[in-house]
């Protein structure tokens, strides 16, 4: 299976401070049993048009089966993830960022300031998760069976 991995942070990229949420990402998708992986790791600022071309390239090009994002996702004018996923979707999966605000909320109220979203483009799922590590350990859990299911379903 491909899966990138996508972190967005003009900080992380900068090199100011290290991109702790991919490699959560991969902890975490790696206890989940999905069997061999061969992962896509991206560390880049939050710019909308460089997302956009390479959520495109990854999914029509390099048909990556899964693309995790995460990181700008909250109410900062520099955090893009979310349109720039829509922007190239076919297919919304709105469940997706509905249960992770949903669950997350009991334990951070401001949770309900995520935009996180999913969908499809072609037979490629997009998840965006949110930007701090110990969400993502509780967040992407939730959501994996779901993963599962879509990616099962991309296949057909």
């Amino acid at each position: 299976m491909k899966v990138a991995r996508l972190t967005l942070s003009d900080r992380a990229s900068a090199g100011i401070y290290e991109d702790r949420s991919g490699p959560e990402i991969e902890r975490v998708f790696g206890e989940a049993g999905f069997g061999e992986v061969e992962w896509r790791r991206v560390v880049m600022p939050d710019e909308r048009g460089e997302l956009e071309v390479l959520l495109r390239r990854l999914c029509d090009e390099e048909s990556f089966d899964l693309i995790l994002t995460t990181g700008g996702t909250g109410p900062s004018p520099r955090d893009i993830t979310p349109e720039a996923t829509r922007a190239v979707l076919e297919r919304e999966l709105p469940g997706f960022g509905e249960i992770m605000r949903v669950q997350s909320f009991a334990k951070v109220p401001t949770s309900i300031l995520s935009r996180s979203t999913a969908g499809t483009r072609g037979r490629s799922l997009i998840v965006n998760l949110p930007g701090n590590p110990k969400a993502i350990g509780e967040c992407l859990p939730l959501v994996l069976p779901a993963i599962r299911e879509a990616l099962r379903h991309l296949k057909e």
